[in-house]
């Protein structure tokens, strides 16, 4: 927009909640791509067309949403819907951004385990799993890009990726070593831990917006200990009462309490994004637990990339292939145990990502450009592009050696994932376009074999 239109541009009218509404309901059934593609969409619709938040304001709440565990595009929505309507704003944008993949990957999930080995399934996802392994090493490629910007950080990353590959490490204490040695180096030598997080420069203007860069902080959202204290509160009892009725009506062992104890710690540890947690969801769902099989695990992770919402989501099918093989509610209810499970599961992913929001929120301000605060992010960053290594690695034994090392390489699948590879790095195609040629191409040699 040109300076000229920027001035005679007019002030956009207030939207109500029910307005509000409707948006994060549509942004929640279109959110593809990612938490880059899902930013991408917001920023367009927020910031350029609708003009409810200014650039300068989205960047910044964008950036308080990067340094905090979890999925930041949810994270965003949620922050934005509280800005401007306060905590129920907040809740309903978070909410509308999940429930839609929620609903989705049940019935998904559902036709996934119960019609899994019908020739035309079984086809689709011999296609899928290949571009999989592909999109892991764009992730690493491209997160990688961001972040390791020296020689200290690549040793950070060099070191994750051995102690989770070689060492079979847990990812929880990598996460905590990187931070302990953020924290360190941001003191030692500060310019090694700089930056991390930011997503460049205010160089654009679409006219006035609803929030705009000078708009004072509405009442709701400014800082009092009060109200950090009811929000934490009430956190901690939607956690406390939920997990305490599991374990008083079926024990602390049961499938349902573990898997609700397992993704609130799994919902802590997503610094990075979803790929970053991937391996700590295997080494619980797949090596300690057996909810799952290592195959499942990654034709889940192709579900996640063909649904709208967080790739996080992927919890949800982890649970639900978890309560259905469990048989959690007797032979009878296989599909009522998959959806109480998936449900389950994504409450206690996604209830921290709403407490950060509505007790930090206010806090924005004080902790943005912090290096105290940003040197162990971007430490932990780091790690997490080596932890990201590990994973296509584990991808690609699983997809192109299916019967394990001592058996016959499958050069299918191989060639599948380079093209996959080239399609994403070098021409910059979307990922759900990938995906969808690799399901076809899939399709076609099993209908050839």
């Amino acid at each position: 927009m040109t300076t000229e239109e920027v001035s005679t541009a007019g002030n956009p009218a207030p939207v109500s909640f029910w307005q509000a509404f409707i948006f994060w309901l549509k942004l929640g059934l279109i959110s593809f791509g990612g938490p880059a593609g899902q930013i991408a969409i917001m920023h367009q619709e927020l910031v350029e067309k609708r003009r409810w938040i200014s650039e300068r304001r989205f960047l910044h709440a964008l950036n308080f949403c990067m340094v905090l565990p979890g999925p930041e595009a949810q994270q965003l929505a949620t922050y934005i819907g509280w800005l401007m309507h306060k905590r129920l704003g907040g809740i309903v944008a978070g909410a509308l951004f999940v429930l839609p993949s929620l609903v989705i990957l049940i019935a998904i999930s559902w036709v996934y385990i119960t019609w899994g080995d019908v020739p035309l399934v079984a086809g689709l996802f011999y296609g899928i799993k290949p571009a999989v392994t592909a999109i892991v090493v764009q992730a690493a490629h491209r997160i990688g890009g961001r972040a390791l910007k020296n020689n200290v950080l690549w040793g950070i990353a060099a070191a994750a990726f051995i102690a989770i590959f070689a060492f079979r490490l847990p990812f929880p204490l990598i996460v905590a070593v990187a931070a302990l040695l953020g924290y360190v180096g941001g003191r030692l030598s500060p310019s090694h831990f700089q930056g991390g997080g930011g997503h460049g420069k205010v160089d654009a203007s679409y006219g006035p917006a609803l929030i705009d860069d000078h708009t004072p902080t509405p009442a709701h959202a400014q800082f009092s200990w009060p109200r950090l204290a009811s929000v934490v509160a009430v956190g901690v009892l939607l956690w406390a009462l939920p997990m305490a009725a599991l374990t008083a009506s079926l024990g602390w062992e049961h499938t349902l309490t573990q898997m609700g104890w397992f993704f609130t710690k799994a919902a802590l540890l997503t610094f990075g994004g979803a790929y970053a947690v991937l391996p700590y969801v295997y080494q619980g769902a797949v090596l300690h637990y057996g909810w799952l099989n290592p195959t499942q695990m990654i034709d889940g992770l192709a579900l996640g990339e063909t649904t709208p919402g967080p790739l996080i989501m992927v919890v949800a099918f982890v649970g639900f292939v978890g309560g259905y093989v469990k048989a959690l509610f007797g032979p009878d209810s296989l599909f009522l145990a998959g959806a109480v499970a998936a449900c389950l599961v994504t409450w206690f992913t996604f209830l921290p990502s709403f407490i950060f929001i509505l007790a930090g929120g206010p806090l924005v301000e004080s902790t943005h450009g912090n290096l105290k605060f940003t040197a162990p992010l971007t430490s932990i960053t780091a790690a997490v592009v080596g932890v990201i290594v590990s994973l296509a690695l584990f991808f690609a034994y699983h997809v192109w050696w299916p019967t394990g090392y001592t058996g016959r390489i499958d050069w299918l699948a191989v060639a599948l994932s380079l093209a996959a590879a080239i399609a994403l790095l070098k021409y910059k195609r979307n990922v759900i376009h990938v995906i969808a040629a690799s399901a076809l191409l899939g399709l076609l040699i099993k209908s050839l074999m």
